[in-house]
């Protein structure tokens, strides 16, 4: 029996006004990256000029991304990011691919390796945590040439980053005002910590030690490869600007919240970075750094102490959990998005009537961010997100050079400046990276390319379903 006339459908309500959306911005950005992903840029990179070079490119790229969503989003202040430019620009096959993607692959990843990040964090001060439970050989015969043996490790830290996801989960249940109240506390305790830990670093007697290996011996693909390798890295602690996207619909003043929050805070974000790198380098060897699993603890307590350590480890735990509060709030929209539409799993559908909120998108979400979380590292987890996810962030802007021809009656009350070289740079960049990351890591890239198309399928039978 169809709704009565009168009966309206519930909607996503706008409550998250300019500070809420700035704090989505920078609190998805600062998160784990920054406090982990400095060591593993400096095991890729091997010298100091090629680490900071990523950190700039990745910069530059992230602002001009920026820039280009900041147009997308004000003109299509729609729930779902990605998937509505995509359906605009190139039709629903393209959405629903972007939408499959991120809610089968991209997302269960990112919000499982931030879970993880935080549990690595807690390791710090309880190693028990990365203990190996049991470990698991796994070798496809014949292939070995190409897909290289894994052993996946089960330790306590996977079960602890579970439980992380359901509480994030619960509280963002319960309303988006709630949950963006929630994400300017954690954002502005985040940002005293990265800060504290820069001062901390600058403000100590220099550290003696020998010199650190500033340029490359040689220019060569090497070089190249170790620089997309730790641009790569650099990509993930940037990554978290486009977020404030998939919650178009929820956005006050789209059209000036959504430039001055995302071009604002990468600019932001960018700065802090280049600092805490540099400072981790002013204290540690540059050896050091690229050994060092818990990198911000280890500069604090080379210079502090233990003690002071464990304070700013805590610190960074509380950071964690502001990039996965982020993380969860803005995810579950596009499976939300999707099934209102009625190409995807109808489980994920409707609006919770008391807090507004797409909760079953939310359980559905949490549900295989969790078996993500049970199945891989950090840096596996990092990986895997970064390939899937840079294909369609490129796709999004290629859809904003079509839109300028297809659909040039569309309002748009902010412009990509620089077009087109802004956004053809970043669509050069994202290509770029992602078939860098295809190459270095075969394995993993291709479950997800798997996992994408997979969604083809799905998408015929919900289309012949609603012809």
């Amino acid at each position: 029996m169809s709704a009565p006339a009168n009966e309206k459908r519930l909607e996503l309500v706008r409550d998250l006004g300019p500070w809420a959306s700035a704090a989505i911005v920078v609190g998805t950005m600062i998160g784990t990256g920054i406090f982990l992903k400095p060591a593993q840029m400096a095991r890729e990179g091997q010298t100091v000029s090629v680490v900071y070079a990523a950190w700039i490119v990745g910069a530059i790229l992230s602002i001009f991304g920026a820039l280009s969503y900041a147009e997308l989003g004000a003109a299509i202040p729609e729930a779902g990011g990605e998937y509505a430019y995509l359906r605009r620009g190139f039709g629903p096959t393209w959405g629903f691919l972007f939408g499959w993607m991120h809610s089968i692959v991209g997302r269960p990843a990112s919000a499982a390796s931030i879970a993880a990040g935080g549990v690595r964090f807690l390791a710090f001060l309880i190693p028990s945590i990365g203990a190996p439970i049991f470990t698991l050989h796994i070798a496809i015969p014949g292939l070995t040439h190409w897909y290289k043996p894994y052993d996946f490790v089960f330790t306590w830290a996977q079960p602890l980053a579970v439980v992380w996801l359901v509480v994030m989960t619960a509280i963002n249940y319960v309303g988006v005002k709630f949950g963006g109240a929630v994400q300017v506390f954690l954002t502005f305790i985040k940002i005293f910590s990265v800060l504290l830990i820069i001062g901390v670093a600058f403000l100590a007697p220099t550290a003696a030690h020998g010199p650190d290996p500033v340029w490359p011996a040689a220019v060569n693909g090497g070089l190249l490869t170790a620089f997309l390798a730790a641009l790569a890295a650099a990509l993930w602690a940037y990554d978290g600007w486009e977020d404030l996207n998939l919650v178009g619909s929820e956005v006050k003043d789209p059209q000036k919240n959504f430039p001055r929050a995302l071009v604002g805070g990468v600019v932001v974000v960018a700065i802090i970075y280049l600092l805490f790198s540099a400072a981790c380098l002013r204290v540690l060897p540059f050896s050091s750094v690229a050994n060092s699993t818990h990198i911000a603890s280890d500069v604090v307590e080379h210079v502090s102490g233990r003690g002071a350590a464990i304070w700013i480890t805590l610190a960074m735990v509380i950071s964690a959990i502001g990039s996965l509060n982020s993380s969860v709030l803005s995810g579950a929209r596009v499976p939300y998005a999707m099934a209102r539409d009625k190409v995807f799993f109808r489980v994920a559908d409707g609006i919770h009537p008391k807090f507004f909120t797409p909760g079953r998108a939310l359980i559905f979400q949490g549900v295989l961010t969790s078996l993500m979380a049970l199945t891989g590292t950090f840096e596996e987890l990092t990986n895997l997100f970064i390939f899937a996810t840079w294909i369609f962030y490129g796709l999004a802007v290629v859809a904003l050079f079509r839109l300028r021809k297809t659909a040039p009656e569309l309002q748009r009350p902010y412009l990509c400046p620089g077009y087109p070289v802004v956004p053809g740079v970043f669509v050069l960049g994202a290509l770029a990276l992602t078939i860098s990351v295809l190459i270095q890591d075969p394995g993993r890239s291709s479950i997800g390319l798997i996992l994408i198309l997979l969604g083809l399928p799905f998408y015929r039978y919900w289309q012949s379903k609603s012809a």
